[in-house]
């Protein structure tokens, strides 16, 4: 669907239906666009004809774009409804090979390539700008929000009791490259930047820990990092996973249903059939089975942005599921309803 207005209606009914249930939180599939949806619309219209947002796929990701409309309504609905205690969220962008719990394992629990990692940046969470080659006010984002020790734990003792490695990565640990020339730790752009449209610049009183996903970008692994969580959504946590269902920087016209070619429209329709199969069994299967679709590999050369739908999904699994807005590459989708 390309038509905003037409769009906007159907996010909002879907956000007003939405079930207010803080003793049971859905999990969320969210797109959490990329770095042109942090340009002020001022800005994007000074790059005028001959800059990258006068190119249609960046348009429709960008500031004045559906993604950005979706978002301001989405984060202020989640507030109201969840009133959470804390937000755990998993991002496409940041990964790590983990294993299972063993005796020739344990002794490698501290290795970073062999855990899930789990920040835990007490009083603030600093801000990784792992993107490259924007414009310098790009690198001055302010998104101010906590940790919380006691749920950062709490999310590696549930992986730990799952037979799964997973430790603490604290404010000292570098987890990635940062545009300004560094390697650092913190929040990533899948986070940072949709966050601030959702909740603003500040998140005072809600603490925000971040998961690391399955570097295999397994369907299978990745349902468990979120099945394993699971139990958090009645602990008044809200869990939020973030990806896209198109991501082809190689085919930047796939970004855009307007430039989009049959082939992506195809995947993209496919997803939302897979996520609306009403027998959970079911829509599991055809869920997996997305990856081995015609058309998959058109829309993700790699899939890293795509298997954050399968955490979501795991999270929320023993429920329904449910598109919340149906934008063209970057659908919403509420699970564990």
């Amino acid at each position: 669907m390309s038509d905003i207005s037409a769009l906007q209606k159907f996010w909002k009914k879907n956000l007003d239906q939405l079930p207010s249930t803080p003793d049971n939180i859905p999990a969320f599939f969210f797109a959490h666009g990329s770095p042109f949806l942090a340009f002020s619309p001022e800005a994007a219209r000074s790059l005028g004809s001959s800059g990258a947002l006068s190119c249609v796929p960046l348009r429709w990701g960008g500031p004045t774009g559906p993604l950005a409309k979706f978002l301001n309504d989405f984060g202020p609905v989640l507030l109201k409804k969840y009133q959470p205690k804390g937000i755990v969220v998993f991002s496409a962008h940041w990964e790590t090979a983990s294993e299972r719990l063993g005796m020739s394992l344990v002794l490698r629990v501290t290795s970073h390539t062999n855990s899930l990692l789990v920040t835990d940046y007490g009083d603030e969470n600093p801000l990784l700008f792992d993107y490259h080659g924007f414009p310098r006010e790009l690198y001055e984002l302010r998104f101010k929000s906590k940790g919380d020790s006691a749920l950062s734990n709490r999310v590696v003792e549930l992986y730990n009791q799952a037979g799964q490695l997973a430790r603490l990565s604290p404010k000292l640990e570098k987890c990635g490259d940062d545009g300004r020339g560094f390697s650092g730790p913190g929040l990533d752009h899948g986070v940072f930047v949709p966050f601030r449209i959702m909740f603003g610049d500040e998140l005072a009183d809600i603490p925000i820990v971040q998961v690391s996903i399955d570097s295999t970008l397994s369907p299978e692994k990745n349902w468990m990092l979120g099945k394993t969580v699971a139990k958090l959504r009645k602990e008044g946590i809200l869990v939020l996973s973030g990806g896209l269902t198109v991501h082809n920087l190689r085919e930047m016209e796939s970004g855009a249903p307007q430039t989009a070619r049959p082939q992506h429209h195809a995947f993209d329709m496919a997803v939302i059939a897979a996520v609306s199969v009403a027998d959970e069994t079911e829509r599991k299967q055809a869920m997996v089975g997305l990856t081995k679709h015609a058309d998959f590999r058109a829309c993700h050369p790699r899939e890293e942005h795509f298997v954050p739908l399968y955490v979501a999904a795991g999270a929320g699994e023993g429920g329904d599921a449910k598109i919340i807005a149906d934008i063209y590459g970057c659908e919403t989708v509420a699970f564990g309803l």
